[in-house]
C-alpha cells in the first residue's frame, strides 16, 4: 500500500492526547455533545488497524451498538470516514470492500475486517468465529442494559486475539445520562483508578482545533440560555440531575397567532388511546420552513363519567375526522401530512382505522420513559417549540383545545420514591397528551432535528 501522510495532531485535539497515548486495555469515553470523542475512538481503531495492514498482517475490529438497525447509518458510516481521512479507498475496487449483509468492511489485501453487531442479536455475536481480534468498540453504550452485558461478549473476544497483540484493546464511548444514578454513570465512576482503565472526560470546550463551528457555537448558546441545566447535561456531559418536575414550562412557547414569515409545510398526527378504560388524544403538529414545531390542535376524548362510552369503531371515524378537517385548514394549505403517530400497545384502534380508511397509524419504537422524555427536552431547549392558545376551529366536540396538553404537562412528574435510582419512574395520571407528544418527538426525531 501507499504510505499514508496523515497530521494526528490536526485531526485529534490534544485534551485526547491520553487517549492515543495509553496503553490501558479498557477505555471509557464519556462526554457531551459535540466533543469529538467517538471521531477520536474511529481515527485510533483505523491507526490500530493500518499497523498491521502495513506489515501484511490480518487484524479485526468488532464495533458495537445496543440496536443492529442503528448501525449502517451511524458507525458504519464513522468508520468509513476514519479510513479515508487514512487515505484509504472504499468501495468495489477500493482498498477496503463494503458490505451491508452482512454489515462490514474488508481490506481487499490482507482481509483485515471492521465487524458491526446490535447486541440485539447476541447469539449471533456469540457464535461468529472471528479471529485475529486487536479491538472492540461500544458506541453509544448508555443504551445498554447493564454492565454485564458488555461482559458477556468481553470474554468471547479476548478469546479470538490477534497473536501478534498483547492485548484486546476495548472502547466505550458515550453521552453520560443526565440521572446521576444511571447504572452506567455508577459504573464509569467505579472504574476511576482502576490500574487497566482510562475514564476520560470531555465536552465541546475541549475544541482546540476548530471543529466546532460558529453555527455550532450558536446551537450551544441557544440552549444555555433556554435551559441552563440542560445544556449542562447535553453538552458538558454532566449527570445533573432529574427534579420532580419532568418539564420547564417556560419552555412550552405560547402563540396568539402562527408566523407569518414562517409558513407550515408539513403536518404530524400523533396518538395515545384508552377506549372504555382512559383517554384518547391526538395531536396535530406543524413544521414550519425555519424548523419550528407548533401543536396546531389537540382531540382529547376522555369515557371516564361518560353512560355511553365510544367503540374503536367510532374512535376511528372522530380521528379520521379530526386529522382530516385540520390537514385541510386554509391557514397552512399546502402542507402534507409526514405522518402518523401512535402508541404500539394500541392495536384495536390501529386495526380500525386501518379497515376504514386504508390508512396505516404507524407504531412508535418506544424507549425507556426517561429517554422518550429527553426527546421532548431536546426540542424544549433549543426553544424551537410552541403552540396555538386558541386553535383554528374544526367544530368537533372533543377538539379545539390545547388547553389540556399545557395541564398535563404542568403536572408531569416523578415518583420521588423512584428518583435516586437506575430507572426512574413518572407518575401514571392525566398523562395521555404527555404519551403522546413523546412518541411525536421520537417518532419524527429525524425531521425535527432531535438526538436520535
Amino acid at each position: 500500500m501507499n504510505k499514508v501522510t496523515i497530521d494526528i495532531q490536526k485531526e485529534v485535539n490534544p485534551h485526547f492526547k491520553s487517549v492515543w497515548k495509553t496503553k490501558k486495555p479498557y477505555n471509557i469515553l464519556r462526554g457531551g455533545r459535540n466533543s469529538f470523542k467517538s471521531s477520536v475512538v474511529v481515527l485510533m481503531l483505523a491507526y490500530m488497524m493500518l499497523r498491521y495492514i502495513s506489515k501484511g498482517e490480518k487484524a479485526n475490529v468488532v464495533v458495537i451498538r445496543k440496536v443492529g438497525a442503528s448501525l449502517r447509518d451511524s458507525v458504519f458510516l464513522k468508520i468509513q470516514w476514519a479510513l479515508r481521512k487514512f487515505d484509504f479507498t472504499i468501495g468495489k475496487t477500493g482498498d477496503f470492500k463494503d458490505s451491508v449483509a452482512p454489515l462490514k468492511l474488508t481490506h481487499q489485501i490482507t482481509g483485515s475486517t471492521f465487524y458491526f453487531y446490535g447486541q440485539d442479536d447476541f447469539q449471533k455475536l456469540k457464535s461468529n468465529d472471528i479471529g485475529n481480534i486487536i479491538g472492540v468498540w461500544y458506541e453509544e453504550a448508555a443504551e445498554f442494559k447493564d454492565a454485564e452485558e458488555f461482559d458477556q461478549t468481553n470474554t468471547t473476544f479476548m478469546r479470538q486475539k490477534h497473536p501478534l497483540a498483547d492485548i484486546v484493546r476495548f472502547f466505550w464511548s458515550y453521552n453520560p445520562p443526565r440521572n446521576p444514578y444511571s447504572w452506567i454513570n455508577e459504573w464509569s465512576d467505579s472504574m476511576k483508578g482502576e490500574d487497566n482503565y482510562l475514564v476520560h472526560d470531555s465536552s465541546y470546550k475541549n475544541d482546540e482545533l476548530g471543529f466546532v463551528t460558529e453555527q455550532m457555537l450558536q446551537d450551544i448558546e441557544r440552549i444555555k440560555n433556554n435551559d441552563y441545566d440542560y445544556y449542562r447535561y447535553l453538552y458538558l456531559g454532566e449527570p445533573v440531575g432529574l427534579g420532580m418536575n419532568v418539564y420547564n414550562m417556560n419552555l412550552f412557547k405560547e402563540r396568539e397567532t402562527l408566523f407569518a414569515d414562517d409558513r407550515i409545510i408539513a403536518l404530524y398526527y400523533s396518538l395515545d388511546t384508552g377506549h372504555s378504560v382512559s383517554a384518547t388524544t391526538c395531536g396535530c403538529y406543524g413544521l414550519t420552513a425555519k424548523g419550528k414545531v407548533i401543536l396546531l390542535n389537540t382531540y382529547y376524548y376522555s369515557p371516564a363519567g361518560q353512560v355511553k362510552k365510544m367503540a374503536p369503531s367510532e374512535l376511528s371515524e372522530q380521528i379520521h375526522m379530526f386529522i382530516t378537517k385540520t390537514s385541510t385548514c386554509e391557514h397552512w394549505k399546502g402542507a402534507r401530512i409526514q405522518k402518523r403517530t401512535i402508541d404500539s400497545a394500541e392495536a384495536a384502534l390501529r386495526n380500525q382505522y386501518y379497515r376504514d380508511y386504508g390508512q396505516h397509524l404507524l407504531p412508535v419504537a418506544k424507549k425507556k420513559k426517561i429517554d422518550m422524555i429527553d426527546h421532548v427536552h431536546d426540542l424544549l431547549a433549543q426553544g424551537r417549540f410552541y403552540y396555538l392558545k386558541n386553535p383554528f376551529k374544526t367544530g368537533m366536540k372533543y377538539a379545539d383545545s390545547n388547553n389540556i396538553f399545557i395541564e398535563e404537562h404542568k403536572k408531569y412528574q416523578f415518583d420521588e420514591k423512584t428518583l435516586n435510582s437506575d430507572d426512574p419512574k413518572v407518575i401514571k395520571e392525566d398523562d395521555h397528551t404527555v404519551d403522546q407528544f413523546q412518541y411525536a418527538c421520537v417518532a419524527n426525531a429525524r425531521e425535527w432535528r432531535l438526538k436520535g
